[in-house]
This record gives C-alpha cells, sequence and structure tokens, in this order.
C-alpha cells in the first residue's frame, strides 16, 4: 500500500524551503532548473518563472562547466554528497555582497552542497548555497601566521 501524502507536511516543507537563507536550486540530469527558491531570486535577480526549465549555464554562462559538470557526476555516479567550500572556489555563481555595514567584498563568497534526491539511478542533483562571505571576509582579515 503506497504511503499516504499529507498535504500539510508539504506546504510546510515548501514554506521552509522558500524562506530558509541559503540557495536552493534542483536540476534534472541536462542541467535545466526544476527547483529556485526565494534566495536564489534575491540575489539572482532572477525569478522561477525566469528559469524554470531552463539551462542552469545559459542563466549563468560564467559558471566553471567543466568543474561543476565533474561534481555533478560524482554525485550521480556515488549517490553521495560532494561540498565545494569557499576557500576552495570563491563561489558558484558570481553574486554580489550584500554586506550593509562592511561592504569589504565585491562579491558572495559560497560554500555549495550537491545532494543526489532520490531515485536509481539519480535524475536530480539539488544545490545548496550557502552566504560565506562574512567568514571569509573575518578569515581575510586575520594576520597571515
Amino acid at each position: 500500500m503506497p504511503a499516504q501524502i499529507d498535504i500539510k507536511e508539504v506546504h510546510w516543507l515548501l514554506d521552509i524551503v522558500q524562506c530558509i537563507d541559503v540557495g536552493v536550486v534542483v536540476l534534472d540530469r541536462q542541467y535545466h532548473v526544476e527547483v529556485w527558491n526565494a534566495f536564489m531570486e534575491n540575489h539572482s535577480g532572477l525569478g522561477p518563472d525566469q528559469v524554470q526549465g531552463r539551462s542552469l549555464f545559459e542563466l549563468f554562462p560564467d559558471i566553471d562547466r567543466p568543474w561543476l559538470e565533474r561534481k555533478v557526476e560524482s554525485v550521480v555516479q556515488l549517490g553521495t554528497r560532494a561540498f565545494s567550500l569557499w576557500q576552495q572556489r570563491p563561489y558558484l555563481m558570481r553574486f554580489k555582497s550584500y554586506q550593509p555595514i562592511t561592504g569589504q567584498a565585491d562579491f558572495m563568497y559560497q560554500n555549495v552542497t550537491l545532494l543526489p534526491l532520490a531515485g536509481q539511478p539519480v535524475e536530480h542533483v539539488c544545490l545548496v548555497i550557502y552566504d560565506m562571505t562574512a567568514a571569509a571576509v573575518a578569515a581575510q582579515a586575520q594576520p597571515a601566521r
């Protein structure tokens, strides 16, 4: 017997995805955008209706495509998460920094987690994008030891 879906839980989950202060992007295997939350809209200036079904590489041609494709392929093949830290690669998508007081960064430093979504084979990958600008600016301000 199939599990019952509680529509209230679905609405709660959708509210959470829209309201959390991280970017959530779901891509299909052809890198077409299927989910785009409010964080992504606020920082990219592109609404879900503008990105839905479009290639991430078309929307953001400055993304290092070979690098992202290698990361996604490892997630799909292994069925495990992958990570990118701002110290290794400052950002996936170049968004403006919105540090209201300091304004010490020209762009948003980002950590990225890539998650395989349920299914075998994996047909969708979720990118979770964290704004690490404050941590990056603080770390860069520390004197070298």
